[in-house]
């Protein structure tokens, strides 16, 4: 995938998450859209750095990194039961 494709994506997660945002009346809707998908990427990497005491790991690749910025801490824990089975 191109980069501009990743780019589109990314941008297009986060107008819609500032939608979302804006429509349920939060004050800094675009703040608060670029905080949610930044809380999906830092859950992903704690899953990482943890992995040593938990034995879970999830590869990083760019799905993945797509994943939890787009969807955020349950796109992490979708990551995470289909790393359970499969």
């Amino acid at each position: 995938m191109p980069s501009w494709g990743i780019a589109v994506i990314l941008v297009s997660a986060w107008i819609l998450f500032a939608l979302l945002h804006y429509l349920s009346k939060n004050k800094r809707p675009f703040k608060r859209a670029l905080l949610s998908m930044a809380i999906g990427l830092i859950t992903l990497l704690a899953v990482n750095l943890l992995s040593g005491f938990t034995g879970v790991k999830i590869p990083v690749s760019l799905l993945s990194l797509l994943t939890s910025a787009v969807g955020g801490v349950p796109g992490v824990t979708l990551l995470l039961f289909l790393n359970l089975f499969f």
